[in-house]
């Protein structure tokens, strides 16, 4: 399988994802003891995670955009994770989750898109260890797949940008910011009767 072909697939799975997530934030709530503070506290805490997200997927693209095929890259984010895009997106997923001031839905955004971007990255992983051979493959042996080990940073003193992809993926990382006024939309919904609250969760 192509890295095209992974990517294309990952693409269509999130589209899904999301599809299905739209619907879960229309008839979700949170409950919380400490009420509406604790509520506002955790979607706060959710757009510093979708923040992150942001600029942490554009800066790992300044080292990655438009080389993942042609270039083995190993340096700046790539030296502690194999997968710093996707970690970050970790992040935005929680984030996504928590504007519905749920920490347990923050969590569960989170755990599914671990679950949908290992199926990808295993995928990826064996197209390029075919493609570099023993030297991916000491790679993979070296640097964590996901979680970042920040004792293995290194970088090198210049960078090629290439900023039509960098502004790609940066525009592909506000989507997660859509979740902001998408919850609060459904919320207001919520409270004049026009949806059900279906899920209540801490």
């Amino acid at each position: 399988m192509q890295i095209h072909t992974v990517q294309t697939i990952r693409k269509i799975v999130l589209y899904v994802a999301a599809a299905i997530g739209v619907g879960v934030f229309a008839v979700a709530t949170s409950i919380h003891p400490g009420g509406e503070t604790v509520h506002e506290m955790i979607e706060w805490a959710g757009i510093v995670l979708i923040v992150l997200c942001i600029l942490g997927r554009t800066w790992a693209s300044l080292y990655i955009g438009g080389r993942k095929i042609e270039e083995f890259v190993q340096t700046g984010p790539y030296s502690v994770t194999r997968n710093p895009l996707y970690f970050f997106s970790f992040l935005g997923a929680a984030g996504v989750g928590a504007q519905v001031g749920s920490v347990t839905l923050a969590l569960i955004c989170a755990a599914l898109a671990y679950a949908v971007f290992y199926v990808v990255v295993r995928q990826e992983e064996q197209v390029l260890a075919a493609r570099y051979g023993e030297a991916y493959r000491k790679y993979l042996a070296t640097v964590p797949r996901f979680i970042p080990k920040p004792s293995l940073w290194h970088d090198e003193p210049t960078l090629t940008i290439r900023p039509p992809r960098v502004l790609m993926t940066f525009a592909d990382a506000l989507v997660f910011l859509l979740a902001v006024p998408a919850a609060e939309f459904f919320e207001h919904l919520q409270e004049i009767g026009m949806i059900p609250v279906l899920l209540r969760l801490p």
